[in-house]
């Protein structure tokens, strides 16, 4: 791994961490801005080093570094948002991956990309926050969508805006990075 990717990577890492701390309490999922640095790790870094930048993100806080929205330690995989960070490494690595194989940028292009990696998301941290509220916390009147409706309807239009300012940023830096040979179309 070249010095340049090792330092993006953990420059990403704790651009997550930032958006981690820009935050409201609403319910059991904070509304946060992780979503923005995730979607900008994948479209500016790429599947693998994307994906890196969140393992690093994810490895700090379970080592006890207080990095997540809501402390950190190794006992936080037990917490109902912790399917969402697993799902930021998933999006960041679906983003990375349907951008990296784009030969022409366009708003639909880009735009598609980032909401398919918001979908996966949603896909492993809302099913990983009814387990946890289910069976951990034994809540057993939470239902499935009990799940959904604290967990993705007040969160999605929010992330859609974030997708199309990530979207909107990534029109004007995308092509520069290209041209400046940072990184490669494929």
């Amino acid at each position: 791994m070249k010095t340049r990717d090792m330092i993006l990577v953990s420059l990403f890492a704790a651009l997550t961490t930032i958006g981690a701390f820009l935050k409201i309490n609403i319910g059991a999922v904070p509304f946060t801005f992780h979503f923005l640095f995730v979607a900008f790790a994948g479209v500016f870094l790429g599947a693998r080093n994307g994906l890196l930048s969140q393992i690093v993100y994810i490895a700090v806080g379970l080592l006890g570094i207080p990095v997540f929205s809501n402390g950190g330690g190794i006992t936080y995989v037990f917490s109902p948002t912790f399917g969402y960070l697993l799902g930021f490494a998933a999006c960041s690595f679906v983003v990375g991956y349907l951008t990296e194989r784009m030969d022409s940028l366009n708003f639909a292009k880009i735009f598609g990309a980032i909401v398919v990696g918001l979908a996966v998301t949603y896909l492993i941290g809302v099913p990983y926050m009814y387990m946890i509220i289910k069976l951990y916390l034994g809540k057993s009147a939470f239902t499935f969508q009990g799940a959904i409706a604290s967990g993705l309807t007040p969160f999605i239009i929010p992330d859609l805006i974030k997708a199309f300012i990530a979207t909107s940023a990534s029109l004007i830096v995308l092509p520069r990075l290209r041209a400046a040979g940072f990184i490669e179309a494929r």
